[in-house]
């Protein structure tokens, strides 16, 4: 099985050099590499980072071009609609969005089987997909806090809405009936949402054989050497397209960059070239893997849009219940209110809770100050501090496990061969309910023999997706935790 998947994964990189696609920065690659791809990158697998990914052949600098995809091998609507049959109907239907006539197109390739001439990638898709449109009524409630559970509902209301909305187009270009289902439908959502990368003529964006391998990198590291700025002026902007129009972009200018704010970008499609064209976000070993930035997402927004998150993610977000006072008594968004992945709350937080602290009658002469972010007695830091932290334990309380609790459910998801050995582990376990739960869902609950439970696809299939929600609900408890330790490392400074 190894030496087919192995011997498939070979055809599919020599259809792609065939295509153009190349990883040498030169026009003609060199003679151990005709293909045009093996000089600077292979496809490897990392186990505890993403899975499969590409590696460096060789040792890369920072900046670098490493991948270039013209534009021909690029899958858009627009190369799609050189088919007749699927560009009349398209046209008959144009009140779909661009996303919906992606997927649409999507789906019809596949329907081609191997005349398609993109068959040796599509067969090298992921066949199946976590992102939270795929989430059902269990994965949902496990995910605990209301705002998490709220996005998973509305993202998988909007699935059906648009595969209801497509259902015509579909039907009008005769897809096989397993295509038309809704399960088929999201398979392509989420092929598109968490695949396709910007490209500037069309909304949905574009699918990148080859170019789609690479795995996740967040930005968060400031540049440290002195060419950088350089480097910065010099790549082009990259983005990311995801099937909810989420954009993200990073355009640096070297004569105005702030480090704290700006983002060595990765690639983008480039017209002089007529190519996209990837570069390496630093400087990599040979063997490392080469990662690519999709843009500033917390891990809510990763899983949502590409089905994965990150266990220390510096641009994860959370947001607690506020009184409506702390929004009236400054000019601050809402969206700027937040506890930052570290626990501490952000500066625009810090400042809104430090003029609702202080008496109405005093609060525009002392704006400036908040502003600037300064404390403004130690009587108000005490009044916010306190404040936060019992915040933020009133909501990790009405959660229904605890850290302790959910970090055992996730040791017995990896220890356990089978469900006998994850009950046992489980046992103590007051969140009983949760795993029964799991059982029903299954159809687990009357099967007398669980030995063998786990080995099975569906099950285990099953479990990773509620492993994903525990995750990412342990990664929330953990920042209000951090966030009460923050506030009473500052109390007890304040109080000495």
């Amino acid at each position: 099985m190894e030496e087919e998947e192995e011997g498939s994964l070979a055809s599919f990189l020599r259809w792609a050099g065939e295509l153009g696609i190349s990883d040498a920065a030169i026009t003609n690659p060199p003679q151990h590499c005709p293909s045009r791809l093996g000089y600077s990158l292979c496809v490897s697998h990392f186990p505890h980072s993403g899975g499969r990914g590409l590696g460096a052949v060789r040792d890369l600098r920072r900046g670098e071009l490493i991948l270039r995809v013209p534009k021909s091998a690029l899958m858009t609507s627009e190369n799609f609609m050189q088919d007749k049959k699927l560009s009349i109907a398209v046209n008959n239907h144009r009140y779909l969005s661009s996303s919906q006539i992606l997927i649409v197109c999507l789906l019809y390739e596949l329907s081609k089987g191997k005349s398609s001439k993109w068959h040796p990638y599509l067969i090298h898709l992921p066949h199946t997909y976590d992102i939270l449109a795929t989430f059902g009524e269990f994965e949902k409630q496990a995910l605990q806090v209301d705002e998490a559970r709220w996005v998973t509902e509305k993202a998988v209301l909007k699935a059906k809405s648009e595969w209801k909305e497509a259902n015509a187009l579909m039907e009008e270009i005769k897809l096989k009936s397993q295509l038309l289902t809704f399960k088929a439908w999201l398979w392509a959502t989420a092929t598109i949402s968490s695949r396709t990368l910007h490209i500037p003529w069309d909304e949905a964006g574009c699918l990148c054989p080859v170019g789609d391998l690479f795995n996740y990198d967040a930005p968060g590291r400031e540049p440290s050497d002195p060419e950088d700025k350089e480097i910065l002026s010099s790549i082009s902007s990259f983005q990311v397209n995801s099937i909810s129009n989420v954009e993200n972009t990073f355009t640096l200018d070297a004569e105005e960059l702030d480090p704290h704010s700006q983002r060595l970008t990765d690639g983008g499609f480039e017209e002089d070239v007529n190519s996209y064209c990837f570069y390496a976000r630093e400087n990599y070993k040979q063997g490392e893997q080469v990662l690519l930035c999709y843009g500033l997402y917390t891990n809510l927004e990763l899983l949502e849009h590409y089905g994965f998150l990150l266990q220390e993610n510096p641009n994860d977000k959370i947001f607690i219940p506020l009184e409506s006072a702390v929004y009236s008594s400054s000019s601050w968004p809402k969206e700027s209110l937040y506890i930052c992945h570290d626990g501490k709350p952000s500066f625009a937080l810090l400042s809104a809770l430090r003029l609702w602290a202080t008496p109405k009658n005093k609060r525009k002469s002392v704006g400036h100050l908040v502003y600037s972010g300064s404390q403004l007695s130690v009587d108000n830091e005490i009044v916010v501090m306190k404040w936060l932290s019992k915040t933020c334990d009133s909501a990790l309380n009405s959660l229904p496990t605890s850290i302790d609790e959910d970090t055992i459910l996730l040791n017995a998801m990896d220890n356990s061969q089978d469900f006998c050995r994850f009950m046992e582990i489980t046992k103590l376990l007051s969140s009983r309910d949760e795993i029964c739960s799991f059982l029903k869902v299954d159809n687990l609950h009357d099967s007398h023999d669980l030995t063998d439970v786990l080995v099975s696809r569906k099950v285990r299939r099953s479990m990773d997706k509620w492993k994903l929600a525990v995750l990412w609900r342990l990664r929330y408890k953990k920042v209000l935790a951090n966030c009460i330790s923050y506030c009473n490392e500052i109390l007890e400074s304040l109080l000495t």
